[in-house]
């Protein structure tokens, strides 16, 4: 079973808890929080699972908040993270296709359940093409 990262502020919670639930057959998560619905800093969650994927301990992950950019800016600070904020299943696919893309970033309060799901399915199941996109992705890090 897969081991995956997950993290998101408070507007992810709710989407949070349902995809650990839908998915648990599935991947074996490592919640990173929050717990609540209650309001909390989103770089808070967004370091911890970006710092998880950096160690190796996790190969990918998975990020929420209300936008998905508030966890996307905040895990691209950190060295070899390729965090993709993603709105549709195709996104994601090329995300992690073309741009070997290691955390999927879900806007919360603008996609639905159903196709937060679906960008999961794809961004898991694809894999990294490499060829030409390698040597574009090795020009991402500074």
């Amino acid at each position: 079973m897969q081991k995956i990262v997950i993290g998101s502020d408070h507007a992810g919670f709710e989407m949070k808890e349902k995809i650990k639930k839908s998915f648990a057959s599935k991947y074996e998560f490592s919640d990173k929080g929050t717990y609540s619905a209650d309001s909390v800093d989103y770089p808070d969650y967004a370091h911890q699972v970006a710092e998880a994927v950096v160690s190796g301990d996790f190969e990918k992950g998975i990020l929420l908040c209300g936008s998905g950019n508030g966890v996307a800016m905040a895990a691209n600070k950190h060295h070899g993270i390729r965090a993709a904020l993603c709105w549709t299943p195709e996104i994601a696919g090329l995300a992690r296709q073309h741009n070997d893309a290691n955390i999927l970033c879900i806007p919360a309060r603008f996609v639905d359940e159903k196709t937060a799901f679906e960008m999961i399915e794809r961004f898991f199941d694809i894999s990294f093409e490499g060829g030409r996109h390698l040597k574009r992705v090795e020009k991402i890090d500074c």
